[in-house]
């Protein structure tokens, strides 16, 4: 798996995965950092071994910002595998900075929970309710 940069070409995946409008996702990556972790080729095919993104599957991504110290993830969605790898994303950022790192995951996402718990996050009690739902907070301070 291999995690870079996201571009506005990927907005159309991100959308799929995310289920939220591809202008929102445009939006979210002009706005933020986001990255994007993608699966490299598997089938032994013409495309194996290209070089671009065309010939790789998106598996999930992350957007985060800065606020009053705090890197918050604005945005996680994907297969768990991506979405712990992701995090490392977020965290390495933290890290260089000197500051915590907040997750929200909506309580039934079992995947964003689970990848969030097994990159070292704790529970940091209930979240704000997005369109409804309720939300749980995990933190992580890596210094």
């Amino acid at each position: 798996m291999e995690v870079r940069d996201a571009v506005e070409a990927d907005a159309d995946a991100l959308s799929a995965i995310a289920d939220v409008p591809a202008d929102v996702v445009r939006n979210l990556i002009h706005d933020r950092t986001v990255r994007v972790a993608v699966r490299e080729p598997t089938a032994a095919g013409p495309n194996a071994d290209a070089d671009d993104d065309e010939a790789r599957d998106v598996d999930g991504f992350v957007s985060f910002d800065v606020r009053n110290g705090t890197v918050h993830v604005t945005q996680l969605a994907g297969t768990e595998t991506a979405c712990e790898r992701l995090l490392g994303e977020p965290v390495r950022f933290a890290t260089s900075e000197g500051m915590t790192v907040e997750v929200l995951a909506i309580s039934d996402d079992d995947p964003v929970r689970r990848a969030a718990e097994a990159a070292g996050f704790e529970h940091d009690g209930r979240g704000p309710t997005f369109d409804g739902k309720s939300t749980v907070r995990y933190r992580l301070d890596p210094t």
